[in-house]
């Protein structure tokens, strides 16, 4: 299978480029072509569709660290996205955040959404693995206030947060590619002190699972 991997950084999926490197990117039976798209969404979507347009993958995996809201996902917990929601495309007034579905410039079901999210139908390539299914929130800056933390917590209930799986989840839907969002967690969303962030711990664990998972045969089942 040609897969595209996709990461913001290239720091997140440091260990695995090296891997890639040593076995010129052949994973087990698929081959592996990396694309770096930069932070934020703005950069990911653009910079996806033209590596899509040139390089037709088969299937699409999104590798990188995440902030956490719930202490049952602690910082080194790894885990795969299944709903993405945008966490600041909106409208914040009366002390209450409006997305563009409650404003009603966005219809809830029109694809590529599934009611108000982002969806993966992939079930069997989601389950495979034993990690936790979660739903998460893409933000184009970090939350730290604790009034917005707990806003996003109640109308989402996200357990992760990122600045760019959203614009994934989308381009993936919209292409009718197979895909993948794989999180560790390096933080939890508010800490700011950063010295507190276990991006090492996290980078580790992110690319030790993301190897073994890009070395398995079959791993998507295209969706309608």
């Amino acid at each position: 299978m040609d897969i595209m991997l996709v990461a913001a950084t290239m720091l997140e999926i440091a260990p695995t480029l090296e891997w890639l490197q040593k076995n010129e990117f052949r994973a087990g039976s698929n081959t592996v072509h990396v694309t770096i798209t930069g932070i934020g969404s703005m950069q990911t979507t653009y910079n996806m569709m033209e590596a899509i347009q040139a390089q037709r993958p088969e299937a699409l995996i999104q590798a990188g660290i995440a902030g956490s809201f719930s202490h049952g996902y602690r910082p080194g917990t790894c885990c795969i996205v299944q709903d993405e929601s945008t966490g600041d495309l909106g409208v914040e007034e009366a002390g209450s955040f409006r997305d563009v579905f409650d404003m009603g410039f966005q219809e809830a079901g029109q694809f590529p959404f599934t009611g108000r999210t982002l969806h993966n139908p992939d079930t069997a390539a989601l389950t495979r693995f034993g990690l936790p299914l979660v739903k998460a929130i893409t933000v184009n800056e970090v939350t730290t206030a604790p009034k917005r933390i707990e806003t996003l917590q109640q109308k989402y209930s996200a357990i992760v947060e990122s600045m760019e799986g959203a614009a994934f989840h989308y381009v993936a839907l919209r292409q009718d590619i197979p895909f993948l969002q794989l999180r560790a967690v390096s933080n939890m969303v508010g800490e700011r002190d950063k010295s507190r962030w276990q991006l090492k711990d996290a980078i580790s664990t992110l690319n030790q699972q993301l190897m073994q998972l890009l070395q398995e045969p079959d791993l998507f089942q295209k969706h309608n």
